[in-house]
């Protein structure tokens, strides 16, 4: 696999270009912003934010407008804020100084895995019922109030808007929705949208759920269950839109 490492600092990119070729990957270095952007398409963009001559998150906005490559953003920035902007751009995943390249490796091939176009299969799920629940003609389509999540073109639309997901947040949001109003444990969830036995910091959850909620526009979507894990659920406003609707509708039969 072709890696693009976009890094000025040498000190950094130096080892982790040659532990990366350890593992069989090619590595082209870009120093700046601007080389990045010029540099030949990779199969996989490694992103410091800390660039001297642009910000990393505007990188991240340039290369998500023209391409779908998947992008792991390194940083050393302690803003939570820095890490949602970049994922709500666009990029995948994100590692934090300091890290291992056994790290880094397998969030590539996790990553990797993910970007794949999801094949799904029709027998998976399809008997699953909940309230607010409809997959009328496919199973791979469900709706969760004004929510729609269509598993096989793996596009999401709210209130038949459509809503730009990465690659992990989608998956985080199926993994949420495979069962609407049941708490899914922090481990499933980590097991599930990254890969078994996920050693790097759970912290990675946290911040995919935040950039999730924004784009859903209501974090109440997103139950947090403290000290178990999280929980997709019709927003209460949401809720009791849909239950007067119901109630008019009876009224005008």
């Amino acid at each position: 696999m072709r890696v693009l490492l976009i890094e000025d600092d040498d000190r950094v990119a130096g080892p982790l270009a040659e532990g990366l070729r350890r593992f069989g990957f090619t590595v082209d270095h870009a120093t700046t912003g601007a080389e990045g952007l010029a540099a030949p398409e990779a199969a996989m963009v490694l992103l410091d934010l800390g660039l001297p001559d642009m910000d990393g998150i505007d990188v991240c906005r340039a290369l998500r407008s023209r391409s779908s490559v998947p992008i792991i953003m390194i940083t050393a920035r302690d803003d939570e804020v820095d890490r949602v902007l970049g994922l709500e751009l666009g990029a995948d995943d994100y590692v934090s100084k300091p890290f291992g390249v056994r790290e880094l490796v397998a969030r590539i091939r996790a990553v990797t895995r993910r970007a794949r176009p999801a094949v799904t299969d029709p027998s998976c799920g399809s008997s699953r019922t909940s309230d607010g629940l409809d997959r009328p003609g496919a199973p791979d389509l469900q709706r969760i109030g004004p929510l729609t999540i269509d598993r096989r073109t793996r596009q999401v639309r709210l209130h038949q808007s459509s809503i730009a997901l990465a690659p992990k947040e989608f998956d985080l949001l199926t993994c949420l929705a495979e069962d609407p109003g049941a708490v899914c444990s922090r481990r499933q969830i980590l097991d599930t949208v990254w890969e078994p036995n996920f050693f790097g910091p759970t912290k990675t959850l946290d911040v995919h759920i935040a950039a999730l909620r924004r784009k859903l526009g209501d974090a109440s979507w997103i139950e947090n269950i403290r000290g178990i894990g999280f929980r997709l659920v019709l927003p209460a406003r949401l809720d009791a839109t849909s239950a007067a609707a119901r109630a008019l509708g009876g009224e005008l039969r």
